[in-house]
Formats: C-alpha cells, sequence, structure tokens
C-alpha cells in the first residue's frame, strides 16, 4: 500500500475509530432480592441511607415505572427468557428445590445469545430457576462460570438451605375458605454453595453479601477486557434467611451505625441494605479501576417488592410504603420496585424515566445495546420489546400495556394499559392487600447526606464520567420520584375480598390504589377486561408437580444440594 506518512496516520486513526465503535458494552446487572420501594434513599426515605445506588440513579436513569412480577422465579425467568411467565409455565409460586421443576431448555436464554455475540458471561449469586437435572443448571443455560447457590435464599453464613416440603391447608376468613401453604412438616437441610459444579465448603462464615461482591470485584479484576463481559450478580440481600435465621447482618454494623431506627429488626435490615449498597460501591469502584467503566451498562433492579409481612417464616422488615400490598400480591407494592440504568452511553442529561418498562423488556433491550442485528431481534419470539433506543435517547417507549400478575392457580390477575391497571382476585383472601411497610419518618434520622452521595465509591467512580446533578438538582429530582397519595374525592376502596368483581384505577393520579373506578368507568373496565382475556389466551398453565424429597434429600450428596434426578 502505498500512503503518505499522513496518510497512513489518518487511515489507523479512522481505523481505530471504527473499532472502539464497535467495541460491545460490559453489562452488569445487578439483582437485589425482595427489596422494597422505601428502602433505597433516593425515593425519598432518610432512614436507610443508599449513597452508592443514589449515586448510580442520580447521574444515570431512574425508571421510575418499570415493573416485575411479584415472585422471585417469575421475575428471573422473565429476565432470562423475555417472555411473561405466564407464557411458559413458570408463573406462581417460586421452585421448591426438592420440585422436578425448571426453565425450559427448548427456550434459548440470555446468556446463550450472549456468548454467541463474544461475551464472557458469568452468574454470581442465585439461580432460583431449578436444577433437578444437570442441564437444568446455569453451566448448561450459557454462563462461563457459576458462583452461587441454586435455591431461592441460603443462610447468609452459614449457607446452608433449609427447604420445608409444603403441604396445603384451609385457610378461613368469615365465611370464605382459601388454600395455604403450611410448611410446619418435614425439612430438608444441605450446603448449596457451588463453584461451578463444585460445592464450597471452606467459605463458612463468610456474610454472604461480601461473599458474592468478593466474587464479582474478582471477576471484573481478572478479566481480558479485549472480550465483552456479561456479569450477572443476583445478590441474597435483603431476602431472609432461613427459619429462625430471617434478619442476619455484621453486629458491629447493626450497633454502630443504626441505633436511631427504633425497631430492633428494621435495624438489622438497615445493616443489610448497607452492605447491599457497599456492594455496588465496590463493584463499580472495580469496573473504574479497570477501565471498564466508560464502556459499561449497569442495571440495579430488584427482583419484587418486599414481603414485610408475609409470613412468619420469610418475613422481614422491607418497605414498600407508601405503595399498596407485599410481595406475592399483585399490588403496586408486590411489583414496582426500585430499578435504574447507568451508563456513559446514554445521549441525555434527564434523570427519570417516566415510561412503561416491564423486566422482560431487558432481555431484547441488552441484546440490542450488544449489537444483536435487528432483523435477528425482531424474529424474535418474545414478549419484551426493545427500550435501548428509547432509553438511551430519552424518547418515548414503545410499550403501553402489559400483564402484571397472571397466576391460574392462585386465581390473581393483574394488567396494565397506559395510566389504567385492572386488579381481579386476592392473595391468601386478601390478608397481605393492604398498605405495608415503614414510612421511613423517624425524626431521629439521619439528615439526607448529598455530599456523602458525591463521596461514596460509586459517585467518585462515575462522576468523571456522567456529572451528577448540583445538589439543589439532585434533591428535585428526589421529591419527584417519592410517591405520594395524593387525596381521593369520596373514594371508593377496592375489596377484592368481598367482591369477586375486579377493580381499576388510575395509577398515574392514584399510584396508591385507593379509589377503585369500575363503577364510575365502565367504559375502561370492560376495555381491561378484554386485554386480560387477550393474555389469558396464550396463558400456559403451570403445571405445579409435586415434590419428591426422598429422591432430593442432600443427605444422599454428602449434605449438599445438587442435580438430584438423572
Amino acid at each position: 500500500m502505498n500512503c503518505c506518512p499522513v496518510t497512513l496516520v489518518l487511515l489507523l486513526l479512522v481505523i481505530g475509530n471504527v473499532i472502539a465503535a464497535e467495541k460491545k458494552p460490559h453489562i452488569i446487572y445487578i439483582l437485589c432480592d425482595d427489596v422494597g420501594w422505601n428502602d433505597v434513599s433516593y425515593h425519598g426515605n432518610d432512614q436507610i441511607p443508599t449513597p452508592n445506588i443514589d449515586a448510580l440513579a442520580y447521574s444515570g436513569v431512574i425508571l421510575h415505572k418499570h415493573y416485575v412480577q411479584p415472585i422471585c422465579t417469575p421475575s428471573r425467568a422473565a429476565l432470562m427468557t423475555g417472555k411473561y411467565p405466564s407464557n411458559i409455565g413458570i408463573q406462581g409460586v417460586p421452585i421448591g428445590g426438592a420440585q422436578p421443576k425448571a426453565l425450559p431448555l427448548d427456550i434459548k436464554i440470555l446468556p446463550q445469545y450472549l456468548k454467541e455475540l463474544g461475551y464472557r458471561t458469568s452468574l454470581v449469586g442465585k439461580w432460583h430457576l431449578g436444577f433437578y437435572k444437570k442441564e437444568y443448571t446455569p453451566l448448561e443455560r450459557g454462563f462461563d462460570s457459576f458462583f452461587g447457590y441454586y435455591n431461592g435464599l441460603i443462610d447468609y453464613y452459614n449457607h446452608i438451605y433449609d427447604d420445608p416440603i409444603p403441604t396445603f391447608t384451609e385457610t378461613c376468613r368469615g365465611t370464605k375458605r382459601g388454600i395455604n401453604w403450611n410448611f410446619n412438616g418435614e425439612h430438608l437441610y444441605g450446603l448449596d454453595l457451588h463453584r461451578n459444579e463444585t460445592p464450597v465448603w471452606d467459605m463458612a462464615g463468610k456474610y454472604a453479601t461480601d461473599m458474592f461482591t468478593d466474587e464479582a470485584v474478582n471477576q471484573i479484576e481478572n478479566h481480558d477486557t479485549n472480550t465483552p463481559l456479561f456479569l450477572y450478580l443476583a445478590h441474597l440481600a435483603c431476602h431472609a434467611g432461613n427459619w429462625g435465621q430471617n434478619l442476619q447482618a455484621p453486629n458491629e454494623l447493626v450497633n454502630s451505625k443504626f441505633n436511631y431506627i427504633i425497631d430492633p429488626n428494621r435495624r438489622v435490615y438497615a445493616a443489610m441494605m448497607s452492605k447491599l449498597d457497599e456492594s455496588v460501591g465496590r463493584v463499580v469502584a472495580a469496573l473504574k479501576k479497570k477501565d471498564m467503566l466508560q464502556n459499561s451498562i449497569i442495571v440495579f433492579l430488584s427482583d419484587n417488592g418486599a414481603p414485610t409481612i408475609l409470613s412468619s417464616q420469610w418475613q422481614t422488615p422491607g418497605s414498600n410504603y407508601p405503595l399498596r400490598g407485599v410481595k406475592v400480591t399483585q399490588w403496586e407494592g408486590a411489583v414496582r420496585t426500585p430499578a435504574i440504568l447507568w451508563s456513559p452511553l446514554l445521549k441525555h442529561n434527564s434523570h427519570i424515566s417516566h415510561q412503561l418498562m416491564h423486566i422482560t423488556d431487558w432481555f431484547p433491550t441488552l441484546l440490542s445495546a450488544a449489537g444483536l442485528d435487528s432483523k435477528q431481534l425482531s424474529a424474535m419470539k418474545v414478549d419484551g420489546v426493545d427500550q435501548w433506543k428509547s432509553l438511551i435517547y430519552n424518547t418515548a417507549s414503545v410499550r403501553n400495556k402489559m400483564p402484571v400478575e397472571l397466576d391460574e392457580l392462585r386465581n390473581i390477575y393483574a394488567v396494565r394499559r397506559g395510566n389504567w391497571k385492572l386488579v381481579q382476585g386476592n392473595s391468601l383472601l386478601g390478608f397481605y392487600d393492604g398498605y405495608s411497610g415503614d414510612n421511613g419518618e423517624n425524626t431521629t434520622s439521619p439528615v439526607y447526606n448529598v455530599k456523602g452521595i458525591m463521596e461514596s465509591d460509586a459517585g467518585r467512580a462515575i462522576n468523571p464520567l456522567r456529572a451528577m446533578p448540583n445538589e439543589k438538582a439532585l434533591l428535585s429530582v428526589r421529591q419527584q420520584v417519592t410517591i405520594k397519595c395524593p387525596p381521593q374525592n369520596n373514594p371508593t376502596p377496592c375489596d377484592t375480598f368481598t367482591n369477586d368483581r375486579p377493580c381499576i384505577f388510575n395509577i398515574a393520579e392514584d399510584p396508591c390504589e385507593r379509589n377503585d373506578l369500575s363503577l364510575q368507568r365502565p367504559d375502561i373496565l370492560n376495555r381491561m377486561k378484554e386485554l386480560l382475556e387477550e393474555y389469558r389466551e396464550s396463558l400456559v398453565p403451570d403445571s405445579y408437580p409435586p415434590y419428591i424429597p426422598a429422591q432430593a434429600n442432600p443427605r444422599k450428596f454428602n449434605n449438599t444440594w445438587e442435580p438430584w434426578m438423572a
């Protein structure tokens, strides 16, 4: 090639720019567990400071109308497949350790697509999509590495999973009767911590949040940056531990940092949240140190709302305030959770997205960000919609409707279209349908520390790449995403226990679901009922296979949870 030196330099610069433009972004997806709307301080709660999470929120995009499923397994299935759980038979209650149920093998999932696009894929933390046969485990489903647990929870320190085998009992409320899960019978115990396919015994005593954070940081520090990374960090925090050990956090943190919280259980929960926030800061700082942050996409969200008063077995004092309902219900407190997108690839300075988004949308959205051809995306038979362009350019969302919950076994349903939401049925005879959770308005709580956000690990790492707003603007953003329950004129309460008919709400005007408008707006009610029927037509029944404790018992596998069926 005959080129003068200047021409050659220009040509090399052009080639370098093309290569840089085609470099795929690293994707860091942080999914926390059972964290409620009011458990992050950027939502207006001064009680539990979360400076690292807040730093991501204020310099990224707060996804103010992001929806998940009300229970953990369905949310994770939706993320991994881009399909509504009710369309693949994974709706309803989560998968039990001794239950022969898993994410169907005929569905290609997110890490498998990302591997084809050149990504190294790593899962750290919770799987909970079935493991009764080896082919259902993470390494067989597209992950290059796995350090975590198969089931829905483990003890924070000894990493044992206690699986209670459920029986079904009748629940009564007045003249109405329903079915409840009873867990007072047989229990199976075993270690549930694996590195790839090998049980890990030598981490006993290590606090789970720190353990998974250490692993995530190690993955980043040892990553070859010439290869794009998909790191799925699925934390145990702030899910309850095993029976009798629901709330676990380092005592020194509980006693030194949160003495101003009167409720002792909420005090321990605050320490659990603080450890989760610290984890976010450490991961962001590691990306910065490795020179990966400038080409990264970070997602932070919770898989469902807090259980709060759900049951004595897995209760935590997490808070969904002021949203109605708790985990497992179809109310906003169960399905509308904290959610953040952060990336230097964002082309705007807006800090709040008011667009409707569903957890299934991350499947095509992340594949779009990773460079999957638009024709391939449109050919996929998924329920999620590609939100990448609307997110990075702050344009209107292409989503305006979705099923919120379709659970035919528990007979609870909810759908959304625009600002309207339909709710039908009740969870456990409506015992958990009310408002729940600490409001955080304790007068002894510390003043919101904006400087602490700027000086957090995440704040220091990201500020050069995407500057946070000044203090006045930051507090304005916080005020805008703090949900209040506006007064309703002569409200009609929705009583799904007494009445079998559905209720409808205008969520924009009534985010706390206080005023049922079904009698006032029969036109909207009929349209919403038609939408519900449209979604129910494609519903795949949840088989909910019976538990097989004799076959799955960890005692048969050196006291560890392992694939237990050939």
